[in-house]
């Protein structure tokens, strides 16, 4: 695909990284990442600052997508757990290089943003 029609056409790119530069799912799945699986309160507590709502409604959203697989434990009380599914797991690589170019140039981003509110 041609630059000019990512701009035009429904891009797949967009759409897929639109899920990601949110401000949860990225956390969520590098976290799941850590794990084979992980109930809710357990990613409650790996990410602190997200309410109980958001993180309900992230995983949600990020199962639908076929990111993140919802388990129902049978037992009593039931529980839920949370893990990658195989396409899940096939972001991890991505997703650890988009963190590390993050950290390595992110004082360099931070200047460029105060140089450019302060003109």
């Amino acid at each position: 695909m041609r630059n000019e029609e990512w701009l035009t056409s429904p891009c797949p790119i967009r759409s897929v990284l639109t899920r990601f530069g949110d401000s949860w799912s990225f956390l969520l799945l590098m976290t799941l990442g850590q794990e084979e699986r992980m109930r809710f309160n357990a990613l409650r507590r790996a990410v602190p600052e997200i309410s109980q709502k958001m993180l309900a409604q992230t995983l949600r959203i990020l199962a639908c997508d076929g990111y993140v697989e919802r388990t129902v434990v049978p037992v009593i009380p039931p529980q839920v757990e949370y893990s990658l599914t195989p396409l899940g797991h096939s972001l991890l690589v991505p997703l650890t290089n988009l963190a590390n170019w993050a950290e390595k140039h992110r004082q360099q981003i931070v200047t460029s943003r105060q140089e450019q509110n302060a003109a």
